[in-house]
């Protein structure tokens, strides 16, 4: 099988790396030769790591890097099996890279977008043949991360995402199917994890050093908010959340906030610039937490309930299945158990009534309760029980 990639960034080369790992023949495509250059060695770089660590052989590594042909012709994608692009963000540019695609690519080759964030529907609807279309999305580091979003758009014919899901878990990673929604299942559910830790903070409830501290050594998640915003890029993170309000016809439970919006405006996007909600230049000093217990279980409190709240709508309008967002938050960000489950633990019960408190206190719609998880607790449900 030949599998094109188009765009040799960070996302496009680990795609790269994961399919040729896979055995695939691959062709990735970058117009900058600078860019697709370093791709490749980055590449290369990658598979002698694995090499040194004794997770791959030096054999199999040569036979993958055989695997990898790097062009900067889009004719060259002609006798592809399946392409994915892995291009900026801009629905128009994606638009009229899938125009150009159709006109090279044979009638039975499948084309791929692997956008975090723009309408599957409204890529697709650039296409001759939208039927073959479906969202692949990968999280970075591809070779790494496990989780694989797949998502048809409306267009995409019967069958085909559960195709593609098999061929996914075939490369080794863990596919999930999700709708064609803003933020599909991991940038949608996990927004709270960021916006209501800077809530918090804005409230001058606690600090941010005190914050990270309560979601790692009190919930056990392997970042705090503020040091995974920083890590993501704020460039990034509040891109994301400023197109997943936007989608969502403005819905107050994805509102971003002013604090995270002047450090994108001032490009204090975290670790890359050196600052973000902690300095990282040359010798600062890393703020100390609060380490009040009781501080900090009512902070994870809090976000926790916010993050089941997601995810239990989310569940609601069968964005995916229980199976599908439990895989997805435990694989895609790393959470340290699935979000019914934890739900279920705690008890929906508590669940709710925190949410009601905080909707009493706040009368913002951002704390209104999910419709299901009323349900369950009315019925005396679990999530997870059936």
């Amino acid at each position: 099988m030949t599998i094109g990639i188009i765009g040799s960034g960070a996302m496009g080369a680990g795609i790269a790396q994961v399919v040729a790992q896979a055995g695939h023949t691959v062709r990735l495509l970058d117009q900058h030769m600078g860019t697709l250059q370093k791709a490749v060695a980055g590449i290369q770089k990658s598979l002698d790591k694995l090499v040194e660590k004794g997770k791959l052989s030096a054999e199999a590594a040569a036979a993958t890097a055989k695997l990898l042909h790097p062009t900067s012709d889009i004719h060259d994608f002609a006798d592809c099996d399946l392409v994915i692009e892995a291009i900026v963000e801009d629905l128009a540019v994606k638009q009229q890279l899938f125009r150009e695609l159709e006109m090279v690519v044979g009638p039975d080759c499948i084309l791929a977008s692997n956008t975090s964030s723009l309408s599957l529907a409204s890529i697709a609807a650039a296409c001759k043949r939208p039927e073959r279309f479906v969202g692949i999305h990968f999280f970075n580091p591809a070779p790494v991360m496990q989780l694989v979003e797949v998502i048809p758009a409306v267009q995409t014919r019967a069958g085909l995402a559960e195709e593609v899901r098999d061929m996914v878990a075939s490369w080794g990673k863990r596919p999930v199917l999700a709708k064609d929604t803003p933020g599909f299942i991991v940038n949608r559910v996990a927004r709270p994890f960021y916006g209501e830790a800077i809530r918090l903070l804005e409230e001058g409830v606690a600090d941010v050093a005190t914050i990270d501290w309560a979601l790692t050594e009190l919930g056990g998640f392997r970042m705090g908010p503020f040091a995974l915003m920083d890590f993501i890029g704020h460039d990034v993170n509040y891109r994301v959340t400023e197109s997943v309000f936007t989608a969502f016809f403005f819905d107050p439970r994805f509102k971003p906030s002013f604090t995270q919006k002047r450090l994108f405006e001032a490009g204090y996007f975290g670790r890359k610039t050196g600052r973000g909600f902690y300095d990282y230049t040359e010798g600062a000093a890393m703020p100390e937490p609060n380490r009040d217990e009781a501080l900090g279980r009512a902070i994870l409190q809090r976000i926790l309930v916010m993050l089941i709240n997601e995810a239990v709508d989310a569940l609601a309008l069968n964005v995916a299945s229980a199976t599908d967002l439990e895989l997805a938050m435990t694989k895609g960000v790393n959470y340290p158990k699935g979000l019914l489950a934890w739900a279920d633990e705690l008890g929906p019960a508590t669940v709710l009534a925190t949410l009601d408190d905080l909707y009493n206190e706040y009368h913002e719609d951002r704390y209104r309760a999910a419709a299901l998880l009323r349900r369950v607790v009315r019925n005396g449900e679990l999530f997870l029980s059936k």
